[in-house]
């Protein structure tokens, strides 16, 4: 551990450096607080019979886990009886949750509550992801135009992993900075200050089983990191099915992770509003890049709550890469 300081002080100080306010600094911890609750949730899931499925679908016509439905529940429990919050996006609810006394919120939240949830089945990565947006109307419940705004606007965004230990990433507009949880005393104490991702370095992370749905151009780039032959120089391959855990490695030890679009399916899979904004927002922020493969993900203007794009996320160098063979 690098310092004892915890993630509550490290809310203050980025109110004095960055301008962060008060309510953003609640969020935050709020946040916090849902990574504890859910942690507590994964590790005793397997006794108390929550790993399967609920028999039902959600709004991406994907299979819902018991914790997806723990996960969605408790970001909007810990949300409604803050003022500060105007309206929830959750890639769990076909449309946006608000929470009393939303009228006089000033932020909005986009999240995916437990990203990786199959993973609980075999003791694997998972994570939450969050990105918080200052509503753009004035006051009465806000209109879906708060919600649809582009990655820049973002005034903070992170994630929690779950894994070997609990941590929470973040940046509040200024340097990233990663918190491990002390399960002994349930407190974040900050391990990875001013996180930076390497450049010339790391692995490159696919799910290259997609390979034949992919486009010409795509699986041409796929197969220069695979054979070493790519400008940025040789990558490893990792990849674990779980975004935030893929992410994670990525940020910390370099290299690039991607989830291309495919030929019947242009638009890729993860979402742009809970997913790709928010990992792109820290990933610009530690001095990275995230693409859709031909622009910043933080210049898109979502049309829609659950709209998807391709992702590229990573070393400035490997996604700049990426993108020219992909041109």
């Amino acid at each position: 551990m690098t310092s004892r300081l915890t993630l509550s002080e490290q809310f203050f100080r980025d109110q004095a450096d960055h301008g962060a306010t008060g309510g953003l600094s609640t969020v935050l911890n709020r946040f916090s607080l849902i990574g504890r609750m859910l942690a507590s949730e994964i590790m005793r899931a397997g006794f108390v019979g929550k790993l399967g499925y609920t028999g039902t679908t959600n709004v991406q016509d994907e299979n819902v886990r018991q914790l997806d439905v723990i996960g969605n529940d408790t970001v909007n429990t810990v949300f409604d009886a803050i003022p500060m919050i105007a309206g929830i996006a959750s890639e769990e609810m076909e449309d946006v949750h608000l929470p009393d006394g939303c009228e006089d919120g000033k932020y909005i939240i986009a999240t995916d509550p437990l990203d990786g949830s199959g993973n609980v089945d075999v003791a694997g990565q998972m994570g939450t992801i969050f990105g918080i947006y200052k509503r753009l109307s004035s006051s009465g419940r806000p209109t879906m135009a708060d919600f649809l705004q582009p990655g820049r606007n973002l005034v903070a965004a992170g994630y929690v992993l779950y894994g070997p230990c609990t941590m929470m990433v973040y940046s509040a507009g200024g340097p990233v900075h990663g918190f491990t949880l002390d399960r002994s005393i349930g407190t974040f104490f900050l391990t990875h200050p001013n996180i930076r991702i390497p450049e010339g370095a790391g692995a490159y992370a696919v799910n290259e089983a997609n390979e034949r749905k992919w486009s010409d151009k795509t699986q041409a780039m796929v197969r220069a990191f695979r054979r070493g032959e790519t400008d940025c120089g040789p990558r490893a391959a990792r990849y674990s099915g779980a975004l935030v855990g893929d992410f994670h490695r990525t940020l910390l030890k370099g290299g690039i992770y991607m989830y291309p679009g495919e030929v019947q399916k242009p638009a890729g899979k993860l979402r742009l509003l809970y997913e790709n904004g928010p990992l792109a927002f820290l990933c610009e922020k530690a001095g990275g890049l995230g693409s859709d493969g031909t622009r910043s993900i933080l210049d898109i203007v979502p049309e829609q709550l659950h709209q998807r794009t391709p992702l590229f996320l990573g070393s400035k160098g490997d996604v700049e890469e990426a993108v020219r063979r992909l041109a």
